[in-house]
C-alpha cells in the first residue's frame, strides 16, 4: 500500500473514505491470504483515527458516536476485517471509560492519543479458562487460554479478563507483557484478518491498578452501555458490508448486456434487475433509518453519564436490538443475492466476491439473532426491556 498523507484531511469521515479507497484495492487478495494485516493496521495508526473516541482532555478528538460509527461503516464497505478490529479498538476504549474512573484511565488514554496505540481484545466473558491467582493485595497472576481475541495480534494495549473465585475481573495491560502468547490459530471462513484466535496467558502478572474495579463491569445502567456499543458496532459492520456489496453489484451491471430473453438491451434496463436493486435499496434504507434512531438514543444515554436510569437504558437496548435484526437480515440477503444480478461471471475466484457473504455470515454469529427477536418480542408484548448482559 502506498503511503497516504493524512495531513491533507481534517474530517474523520474523509479520512475513513481515504483509508477505504486504499483498503479495497487489496481486500480480495488479503481475504484469501488471511493472517495479520500489519500494513493496513499501521495505516489506521497513521490516520489519527485511533484517537477518535478519546476525550479531548486526554489529547483525543472526542468525536460523537455518530462519527465514530460512520467511520466503522465506511471502512467495512471496503474491508470488514479491518472495520472489525478498528471498531473493537473504540469499544475497548469505551469499556475502560465505563468500567473505571478518570484517575485510572487518564494515563492510558493520553498514551494512546500521543502514540496512536492500537487496543486489542482478550475479554470474552463466556470463556472462563483464564483463572486468576491472587499473590498479594496488589498483585495477581492470569493463567489460561482465551478465545475469540479479535485484534489482539499487533496490538499495543490488551483488555483481558479472567475469573477469581468465580468473579469476573477485567484488566488493561501492555500487549507485550511477559507470558502473553498470541497463537495465531484463527482460520475461519470469514473475517479472516481479524486475528480472532486464541491468546494464552502463561502466569502473567497483573497489578491491582490495572484492574477495572470502580464501578466495574455492568455495575450501573451507564456502565451497562458497553454491550450496546458493541452491538451497534456490529450493526454498522453489517450495514457497511451490505453497502459495499450493493455498490460492487451496481457498478458491475452498468456495462452488462441484458439476458437474451429480455426485452431490454442492457442489464440496467431489465425490469427484473431493476426489481432486485429496488429490494436491495429498500433494505439498506430500512437499516439506515433504524440505525440512525438507535445511535441518536445511545448518544443521548452516553451524555447522561451516571444519571442514566435503567428504563432509559432499556429504551436504547430495544432500539439497538431492532436495528441489529434488520442489519443482520439485510446484509445476509444482499450479500447472497448480488450474484443474481451480476451472473455467473461474478463467481470467479479472482474477484472473491463471496467474501461479502462469508464475512457477515461469520460475524452475525457473534451472538444468536434469535435472542434479539426474543428481546424485542418480549418488549412488544409485555413492555419488559432486555436485562443487561455482555450481549444485550
Amino acid at each position: 500500500m502506498n503511503a497516504v498523507d493524512f495531513s491533507l484531511h481534517n474530517d474523520p469521515i474523509e479520512i475513513a473514505q481515504t483509508l477505504a479507497s486504499e483498503f479495497v484495492k487489496t481486500a480480495a487478495a488479503r481475504d484469501k491470504q488471511g493472517g495479520n494485516p500489519k500494513t493496513e493496521r499501521d495505516q489506521l495508526r497513521a490516520s489519527g483515527l485511533l484517537s477518535l473516541s478519546i476525550p479531548q482532555q486526554y489529547g483525543g478528538i472526542g468525536a460523537d458516536w455518530t462519527t465514530i460509527f460512520n467511520t466503522i461503516r465506511i471502512i467495512a464497505q471496503a474491508d470488514s476485517s479491518l472495520a472489525h478490529v478498528y471498531g473493537f479498538h473504540h469499544l475497548l476504549i469505551a469499556t475502560v471509560q465505563l468500567f473505571s474512573q478518570p484517575k485510572q484511565y487518564a494515563k492510558w488514554f493520553e498514551q494512546t492519543a500521543q502514540q496512536q496505540l492500537f487496543w486489542g481484545n482478550a475479554l470474552n466473558p463466556l470463556d472462563q479458562r483464564v483463572q486468576i491467582e491472587q499473590l498479594s493485595e496488589d498483585e495477581y497472576l492470569f493463567h489460561g487460554d482465551k478465545s475469540f481475541c479479535s485484534g489482539s495480534m499487533d496490538s499495543d494495549f490488551l483488555l483481558c479478563s479472567g475469573y477469581l473465585n468465580d468473579q469476573l475481573r477485567i484488566g488493561v495491560i501492555p500487549s507485550q507483557r511477559e507470558g502473553i502468547h498470541f497463537l495465531g490459530d484463527w482460520n475461519n471462513m470469514g473475517q479472516r484478518q481479524t486475528d480472532s484466535g486464541t491468546t494464552h496467558f502463561e502466569q502473567v502478572r497483573i497489578f491491582k491498578d490495572e484492574l477495572l474495579l470502580n464501578p466495574g463491569p455492568l455495575s450501573t445502567p451507564y456502565a451497562s452501555l458497553r454491550p450496546l456499543i458493541a452491538q451497534l458496532i456490529f450493526v454498522h459492520l453489517f450495514w457497511g458490508v451490505a453497502e459495499g456489496a450493493f455498490e460492487t453489484a451496481r457498478q458491475a451491471v452498468q456495462s452488462q448486456k441484458a439476458w437474451f430473453k429480455s426485452s431490454a438491451e442492457t442489464a440496467i434496463q431489465d425490469p427484473y434487475i431493476q426489481k432486485h436493486f429496488a429490494e436491495f435499496y429498500v433494505q439498506l434504507e430500512s437499516v439506515r433509518l433504524l440505525t440512525e434512531k438507535a445511535v441518536k438514543l445511545l448518544q443521548h444515554a452516553w451524555q447522561q453519564g451516571e444519571q442514566l436510569t435503567a428504563p432509559q437504558r432499556g429504551e436504547v437496548s430495544v432500539a439497538i436490538a431492532t436495528a441489529k435484526i434488520a442489519a443482520t437480515q439485510s446484509s445476509l440477503f444482499i450479500t447472497q443475492n448480488i450474484f443474481q444480478v451480476m451472473g455467473a461471471r461474478a463467481t470467479t475466484a479472482q474477484l472473491n466476491l463471496d467474501r461479502f457473504w462469508r464475512n457477515v455470515r461469520t460475524q452475525t454469529l457473534h451472538d444468536p439473532i434469535d435472542y434479539k427477536y426474543q428481546e424485542v418480542g418480549e418488549w412488544v408484548l409485555t413492555g419488559k426491556v432486555p436485562e443487561p448482559s455482555f450481549y444485550s
